[in-house]
């Protein structure tokens, strides 16, 4: 640990020189009520792994298996957000997810909308990855929508609040009530409208995590923690039909985004994003009009 502490300092001082977000002017999840686990959410595997403590949810990463869970109901939009506390140190291949997907339901022509915080080694920080998939996109020929982002906190300190806006217009992702990315619905087959249900998970993705590949999981550090608390949910339950509308994630009930929040997203962007698909390229376009 000792010879990765001058790059760690240098890292730190660089990264840190950015600041803060400016504030958004407004919290969409303090509009969200807070759900206990066993309420919305039920184990899907890895229950050895789990451990489920006053509204703290444990789950880790072992050489024996991974950890999930998955919300009782599936839905057809809303505000899904949890806050997290990652794993310290060596975490390359791991992958520590908040994400909706029907996959159980369209095997093989799935969509999904994913949080991802993609492990590293103890020199560079995390990387939170967004993505989206739209029927099947995820599933053989896989064409993803990624942006990817650092944060401008060390995720592994402390509970941050991280949460995905699904409305029949937009998705918008947030990291402490702050919106890092909108994707907006430019045409149907751009845009995830089946109902989804909402996971979380640690597992191994050692083939493509951390640079590509390049660093996988090392059991030596094992067990890979990930905390989960304050679960915030409310939806629109799949055949609630058109009387139900999403929440806000603005303080107009007309959906979007505020001049401000508009303001702290691009500011994120400018300093944080650190990859985005549409200006890849190496990716072919035509298979990604939205860009």
């Amino acid at each position: 640990m000792a010879f990765f502490l001058p790059i760690l300092l240098m890292f730190t001082t660089t990264t840190n020189a950015q600041g803060n977000p400016p504030s958004p002017g407004y919290n969409p999840s303090s509009k969200i009520e807070t759900v206990a686990f066993d309420q919305a959410y039920e184990s899907l595997w890895g229950p050895q792994n789990q451990r489920f403590d006053e509204g703290l949810v444990t789950i880790w990463l072992d050489k024996s298996s991974g950890s999930g869970f998955k919300s009782k109901e599936s839905y057809e939009s809303g505000f899904f957000g949890t806050a997290v506390k990652l794993h310290p140190g060596y975490t390359a291949g791991v992958i520590t997810s908040f994400y909706l997907s029907n996959n159980q339901d369209h095997p093989g022509n799935h969509d999904e909308v994913d949080i991802e915080f993609l492990g590293t080694t103890p020199d560079k920080p995390y990387t939170l990855q967004t993505n989206v998939y739209i029927r099947g996109s995820g599933d053989g020929n896989i064409i993803g929508r990624e942006q990817k982002f650092h944060l401008w906190f060390d995720p592994t300190e402390d509970f941050h609040d991280y949460a995905m806006l699904w409305t029949p217009d937009e998705i918008i992702f947030f990291v402490d009530d702050v919106p890092i990315r909108r994707y907006p619905r430019k045409s149907d087959d751009t845009f995830p409208i089946r109902p989804m249900y909402v996971y979380g998970s640690i597992w191994d993705a050692s083939s493509w995590a951390t640079e590509n590949g390049r660093y996988k999981a090392n059991y030596g550090y094992q067990p890979f923690v990930g905390r989960y608390s304050n679960f915030k949910l409310e939806g629109c339950t799949a055949g609630s039909g058109q009387s139900c509308s999403p929440p806000s994630g603005s303080p107009s009930n007309d959906g979007g985004l505020s001049r401000q929040q508009v303001a702290a997203m691009h500011w994120v962007q400018r300093n944080y994003k650190v990859y985005d698909y549409c200006s890849d390229p190496k990716r072919d376009h035509s298979l990604t009009p939205e860009c």
